[in-house]
Order: C-alpha cells, then structure tokens, then sequence
C-alpha cells in the first residue's frame, strides 16, 4: 500500500509550513497516523511530532451542457496534516 499519494502545495498550506511548521499531504484513505508518520519519516528522514487526518467524501457535480445536464461526482480523499521538530524541513521542490 503507498500510502503518501501526494503532497498538498497551495498557498494556504504553505502559509502553515511557514508559520507552524506544518506540511500537507493527500494520503491512502485506508492509513492510520502511525503508518502516515512512519512513511514520512522514511521518505524525507524527519522526526514528525504529530499527524492530524481528515476525510473529505466526494462531491455532487452538474454542469449544463448542449445534450442536457451532465452529472458526476469528485473522488473522496484523506489528507492529513504533519508537524515537524523545530529544525526539520521538507523541500519538495529538490526533485525538480
């Protein structure tokens, strides 16, 4: 199971990384924050302090077009927020 699908790089999640020292990730919705800490640690070689989940359900979507109404549905995704030590980083801009 991978469980760090991806991170979360937007302007509010990058204010938290500068103010509390806190980094955002869309993670697998079957991970608990044992297995979420563990696999940042390994991945970027971390200590993380600790590991707040949240589960967002998908969403009803309409839009109208020349045939009718076309209807959908977003995905649902777990994201989970990470707080570093004090001298930790993470840079996820290296590998470009």
């Amino acid at each position: 199971m991978d469980i760090l699908i991806k991170p979360i790089v937007t302007e509010k999640m990058t204010g938290q990384t500068e103010d509390l020292k806190s980094y955002g990730f869309i993670v697998d919705k079957r991970a608990n924050k044992n297995q979420i800490k563990k696999a940042v640690q390994d991945m970027y070689g971390v200590s993380v302090v600790s590991v707040n989940t949240m589960r967002y359900g998908g969403k009803q979507k309409s839009r109208f077009s020349k045939t009718g109404v076309v209807r959908g549905k977003s995905s649902a995704f777990k994201k989970a927020i990470v707080s570093l030590n004090k001298g930790d980083v993470i840079d996820f801009y290296s590998n470009i």
